[in-house]
C-alpha cells in the first residue's frame, strides 16, 4: 500500500514540468517522501498544481494582451520601457532631468507605469518636481509589485545602459503613440507609423519627430505619387485624363555652375508656357537616372498624369539616359499620348497615312494591346523602356501636387520626404508666393529664403522654376528685371538662369562659338519643324564665377534640350547690315 502510495505521487510529479518558480516545492514533496508524511507530501501538491494553473491564466492574458495591444510592432517596445524604470529604481535622483510629463507619458506596459509612478512619489519623491509629478495618481504597492521592482533593478545593475539615449527613445516613441490615438483615421496611423522607418529615424531628435507627425497631417491633403511607378500600366490603360481633354547633361552650365551640389538653390526663369515643368522633368530625370539620386519633384502646374507622360518622353528619347537602358528609339509626347505606334508591315495591317497602326472600332484597349505588342516594334520598344523605368526605385523619382499651399506646408513636405526617403535632390516646379500673398512680390523672396535655408541647414538641393515676364526686351540681353515678380528673389538664390525663346525672324541675327574667345562663329540653322526651337540662357547669377550667355536648341516634342555653347549677336561684331 505504501509504495502504492509512493508510485502514485512520483506519476503526479513526472507530468509536472519544473521551472525556476516550482522546483522549490517538488524537492520539497519528495522530502516528505522520505519522512512518510504522505499528507504533507498531497497539500504541497495542491499547492503546486494551484501554482500551475497561475502560471497558465497568466500565460494566456499575457498572450490575449500581445493580440489585443493598442499599438502597432513598430509602436511597442516593452522590453525599453522596463530598462528605463529599472534604472530610475536603481538612481531615483535621475528623475530630477528624466521624466515624462503627464500629457505625454504613454507606458505601453501598466506594471511599468506603475513603477514610474512609485519613483515619482516614493523612491524618487524628495526629487521629482511638481511638473513630474503634476496629473498623476499613486501606484499601487504590494507583494507583487515589490517582486517586480527588485527584478527591475537586478535586470539592470550589471549592464551599462545609456539612460538618456532610452529616454529619447521614449519620449520619440510616446509622441508617436499619443499622434496614433489621437486620429483614428487608418490612412494617417498608418503614415505616423511609418516614421519609425525612416532611414534617418534613429537620428532624429524628439522635436524633429513631432515635426515630423505634423509633416504627416499637413501632407495628408496634397496628392502624392512616385512617377516612375507602373509607368507602362499608365501607358497602356489609355484612359488617364490627358486623353479625355489633359539630365544635367549641359556641359557648359555643369563647369560654370560646377554640377549640381548639395547645400545650394538653383533657378530657371522662363515666360509662361516656355517649356519650365518639361525642362525641370529633363534635369530630375537626369539626376534620378543617370546619377542614381532619389529626387522629389513639387509641382503646382502640372499633374501627376501630365509628368507621368513627360517623363515617358523623356526617358525615351534623352541619350544619356538611351545609353542606360540600350533602347534607341524617338517618339513624340503627342505619338505617346494618342496611342500612336508605326507597323512593322505596313501593308499587312490598317495604318494612316502616317503609317501608325489604327485601333479598330469597338476595339477594347487590352486588346489593341496585344495587338500592337504582335505588329509594331516600335510598341514592344516602347513597353521595354517603361519596364525598365519601373524597375529603378532604388532612385525613384518621387513627385506631389500641392496648389493650395502656405510656406510651411512646403516646408514640411520637403522635411517629411527627406526624412522619410532621405531625399537630397529637390526640384519645384514652379517657385510661387504661399497662396495668402498671391501677387505680392516680396513674398516670394520670404518663400526662396525658406528654400535656401532648408538647402544650406539639410544640405539639399533645390532648383526651381522662375516665371520670366511677357516683355520685348531681347534674349541676348536679358536681366534680373525681365522676373515676372519679385527681383529680390535673386538675393538668396545661389545661381539664377534666364531663358527665352529667339524669335524665328530674327535667328539671322544671332550666332554661336564653343568658346567664350573665339575666331570662329556659326549661324543659327533654321528648321521648318515648329517645335524646334532656339533659347538664349543668360546666367545672370553664379556664386561658383563665370556668367556666360549660352544656346540652346529644343524640341519640346521629344523634350530633348541641346546645349549648343557661347550665345551673342553679329551686332557685337559688326556683322549685321
Amino acid at each position: 500500500m505504501e509504495e502504492e502510495r509512493i508510485k502514485a505521487i512520483y506519476e503526479i510529479l513526472d507530468n509536472i514540468k519544473v521551472t525556476e518558480k516550482n522546483k522549490k516545492i517538488i524537492d520539497e514533496i519528495k522530502d516528505e517522501l522520505l519522512n512518510k508524511d504522505y499528507m504533507a507530501a498531497y497539500k504541497k501538491i495542491d499547492e503546486l498544481k494551484n501554482s500551475q494553473d497561475n502560471e497558465e491564466e497568466e500565460k494566456l492574458v499575457e498572450e490575449k494582451n500581445e493580440d489585443t495591444g493598442i499599438y502597432p510592432e513598430e509602436l511597442s517596445d516593452i522590453d525599453l520601457e522596463r530598462i528605463f524604470v529599472g534604472e530610475l529604481l536603481n538612481d531615483p535622483k535621475l528623475i530630477v532631468k528624466y521624466y515624462f510629463p503627464f500629457e505625454e507619458c504613454y507606458f505601453e506596459d501598466q506594471d511599468a507605469l506603475n513603477v514610474y509612478k512609485s519613483v515619482i512619489f516614493t523612491e524618487g519623491g524628495a526629487y521629482s518636481s511638481e511638473d513630474a509629478k503634476r496629473g498623476f495618481n499613486f501606484a499601487k504597492d504590494n507583494e507583487e509589485v515589490y517582486r517586480f521592482k527588485v527584478d527591475l533593478k537586478n535586470a539592470v545593475k550589471d549592464e551599462d545602459y545609456d539612460v538618456e539615449k532610452i529616454y529619447i527613445a521614449l519620449r520619440k516613441l510616446f509622441a508617436l503613440r499619443k499622434s496614433y490615438l489621437a486620429i483614428p483615421i487608418k490612412s494617417i496611423q498608418d503614415r505616423v507609423v511609418e516614421i519609425t522607418k525612416y532611414t534617418l529615424y534613429d537620428k532624429m531628435s524628439v522635436e524633429e519627430v513631432k515635426s515630423a507627425i505634423e509633416q504627416v497631417n499637413a501632407t495628408e491633403k496634397f496628392k502624392r505619387a512616385v512617377l516612375n511607378e507602373n509607368l507602362t500600366r499608365f501607358l497602356e490603360a489609355g484612359d488617364n485624363n490627358l486623353r479625355n481633354g489633359l539630365p544635367l547633361p549641359f556641359p557648359i552650365l555643369t563647369s560654370v555652375f560646377k554640377g549640381i551640389r548639395k547645400g545650394e538653390t538653383m533657378a530657371f526663369a522662363m515666360p509662361s508656357n516656355a517649356g519650365k515643368s518639361r525642362f525641370t522633368m529633363d534635369v530630375a530625370a537626369h539626376v534620378a537616372l543617370v546619377h542614381k539620386k532619389k529626387v522629389l519633384v513639387i509641382s503646382n502646374e502640372m499633374s501627376e498624369e501630365k509628368m507621368k507622360l513627360c517623363l515617358i518622353t523623356t526617358i525615351i528619347n534623352n541619350k544619356a539616359i538611351q545609353n542606360l537602358h540600350g533602347v534607341h528609339l524617338s517618339k513624340t509626347e503627342g505619338e505617346l499620348l494618342e496611342f500612336k505606334f508605326r507597323a512593322d508591315n505596313p501593308k499587312e495591317v490598317e495604318t494612316d497615312e502616317e503609317g501608325f497602326i489604327l485601333r479598330k472600332p469597338k476595339e477594347k484597349q487590352a486588346d489593341f494591346v496585344k495587338r500592337l505588342e504582335k505588329e509594331s516594334e516600335e510598341f514592344r520598344k516602347t513597353i521595354e523602356i517603361t519596364n525598365w523605368a519601373n524597375k529603378e526605385m532604388k532612385n525613384a523619382i518621387y513627385f506631389i501636387n500641392i496648389t493650395d499651399h502656405t510656406n510651411d506646408e512646403l516646408q514640411k513636405v520637403i522635411m517629411n520626404y527627406y526624412y522619410k526617403e532621405q531625399i537630397e535632390y529637390v526640384f519645384y516646379d514652379t517657385l510661387k508666393t504661399d497662396t495668402a500673398n498671391i501677387g505680392i512680390g516680396e513674398e516670394l523672396k520670404k518663400t526662396a529664403t525658406i528654400l535656401s535655408n532648408l538647402a544650406q541647414n539639410f544640405n539639399l538641393y533645390i532648383c526651381s522654376t522662375l516665371q520670366l515676364a511677357e516683355s520685348k526686351t531681347l534674349p541676348v540681353n536679358l536681366d534680373v528685371n525681365d522676373l515676372a515678380v519679385s527681383r529680390t528673389v535673386k538675393e538668396v538664390l545661389d545661381t539664377l538662369c534666364l531663358m527665352k525663346q529667339i524669335n524665328k525672324d530674327n535667328l539671322k541675327n544671332y550666332e554661336y562659338s564653343l568658346n567664350e574667345v573665339d575666331t570662329k562663329f556659326f549661324d543659327l540653322k533654321e528648321f521648318e519643324n515648329p517645335d524646334v526651337r532656339y533659347y538664349a540662357c543668360v546666367v545672370d547669377k553664379n556664386r561658383a564665377g563665370a556668367k556666360p550667355k549660352l544656346l540652346f536648341r529644343l524640341n519640346l516634342a521629344y523634350n530633348v534640350w541641346e546645349e549648343l555653347r557661347i550665345f551673342t549677336s553679329k551686332a557685337k561684331h559688326g556683322k549685321l547690315e
